[in-house]
């Protein structure tokens, strides 16, 4: 029969309260007395009940977690970063996937799966400001994302727009003037594309670099293919370039793959940015310039100010939370004389 309070309580000869308290880990208890009740739970191999807890609690110790699509990388690599986040939080992560379509996203806020989760962390990419509205709900809800903003519930993103300046800055002081982007979407202006589109052209602006529509490769995904095609694209229409940046690493993987194929070497010949670092952007060949938009910042943030929310910590009126970021240079991005662009910094989001 398995172990229960009352024989721990009898093992280590104190209350059925104190080995509530030492299980929850209420503070003012004595070290003595906690030694004792942890060595007989060991002993005992007791479990709490953890559906009973819950019950009395009304908390499941899970938190959920909904992300658009865990095939991309960059979405996988931020779940592990949650996942980790809440372990040292003590609480569990259940991982739903939305595909990035709207309707999907509209009804799992309302699914009564969430009754199994104490609040949601929420990734949209099909919902844009005028479904702000929706994220009215009763129970806590932190948002992530550039699809979404001055809505409703705290908010954690990334500065979209000053790090993709800033990696445009880098390639301009490697002395690149003719700089293609790969991945815009055609007539976005709220989203990590359109914001990122804003900063490469801030740069080219206060660089005093012509902008020149005909270097911009659209895509509609962000996967390699979009990238290769959107680069075979650009090369066939003859535009001359000198570098790429993609506005995410997927997209910058795929247009090295197709600027290798054509011949071009890089860096000498065409120099190339992505944005996101992921892990495999160390082990590429050549290994691929980036911007780390403090993803890590990101999911501990998401964490801490949802467990805020769950324990009625947190103040009434919705935050906005923004990581900080930086330029990772590397193979990719490299040698040629530096053109110095007065203010330009390689961390500017360390600045901020």
């Amino acid at each position: 029969m398995a172990a229960t309070l009352h024989d721990v309580a009898q093992i280590a000869g104190v209350s059925i309260k104190t080995v509530s308290n030492v299980i929850n880990d209420h503070p003012h208890i004595r070290p003595a007395t906690k030694q004792r009740v942890l060595e007989a739970i060991a002993e005992l191999d007791y479990h709490p009940n953890l559906s009973a807890r819950s019950l009395r609690s009304g908390r499941t110790g899970m938190i959920g977690l909904a992300l658009p699509e865990l095939s991309l990388s960059y979405f996988a690599e931020l779940a592990d970063a949650v996942i980790r986040s809440a372990e040292r939080h003590g609480v569990t992560v259940l991982i739903e996937q939305t595909g990035g379509d709207r309707d999907r996203e509209i009804g799992l806020l309302s699914s009564p799966r969430r009754q199994l989760t104490d609040g949601l962390i929420f990734s949209p990419l099909g919902m844009g400001n005028d479904d702000a509205d929706f994220l009215r709900v009763g129970y806590p809800l932190v948002l992530l994302g550039e699809r979404i903003f001055k809505g409703p519930t705290d908010h954690v993103t990334m500065r979209n727009v000053d790090a993709a300046r800033a990696a445009t800055e880098h390639l301009i002081r490697r002395g690149r003037r003719r700089i293609a982007v790969v991945g815009a979407h055609e007539g976005e202006v709220i989203g990590s594309a359109g914001l990122r589109l804003r900063g490469y052209r801030e740069a080219l602006e206060a660089a005093g670099i012509p902008f020149d529509p005909a270097l911009i490769g659209f895509t509609t995904l962000w996967h390699r293919s979009n990238g290769a095609t959107a680069t075979r694209e650009l090369l066939a229409s003859g535009v001359e370039f000198d570098a790429v940046f993609g506005l995410n690493d997927t997209l910058a993987l795929g247009a090295m793959r197709v600027l290798q194929q054509a011949g071009l070497r890089i860096p000498e010949d065409v120099a190339l940015m992505g944005f996101d670092d992921l892990d495999e952007t160390r082990y590429s060949l050549p290994t691929l310039s980036t911007v780390d938009p403090g993803r890590a910042e990101i999911a501990e943030t998401a964490v801490r100010v949802l467990l805020e929310r769950i324990n009625a910590t947190a103040p009434e009126a919705p935050r906005e939370f923004l990581a900080d970021f930086r330029v990772i240079e590397r193979e990719s991005s490299g040698s040629r004389e530096p053109v110095t662009v007065p203010g330009a910094s390689e961390e500017r989001g360390q600045e901020s």
